[in-house]
């Protein structure tokens, strides 16, 4: 059984993510091996709120270059997971 902490990486706070909390939604970077039932059993746990919905987003990692080699390397592909409350709030510091 995965922890909490292993399952919900960080809360992404952007301009567009805070205007979500109005509606009571709130982004995470989460495991991209963790599925729905798993992100939302681990946000009720980490923060003592009731999840209604989970929506997630496999995001594609970015081509990048170094200097001036023309060889690319990629950065890692990460999953984001909007997750909707019922009840309660998560205080964004």
């Amino acid at each position: 059984m995965k922890s909490p902490y292993d399952i919900v990486n960080t809360l992404i706070v952007t301009e567009k993510n805070t205007a979500l909390k109005d509606q009571k939604k709130y982004v995470f970077k989460v495991n991209p091996a963790s599925s729905k039932i798993e992100i939302a059993s681990a946000v009720e746990k980490l923060f003592g709120v009731k999840v209604k919905s989970v929506n997630v987003v496999n995001c594609l990692g970015k081509v990048k270059r170094s200097g001036r080699s023309p060889k690319a390397g990629r950065r890692p592909d990460w999953k984001k997971a909007v997750v909707t409350l019922s009840e309660g709030a998560i205080e964004i510091v």
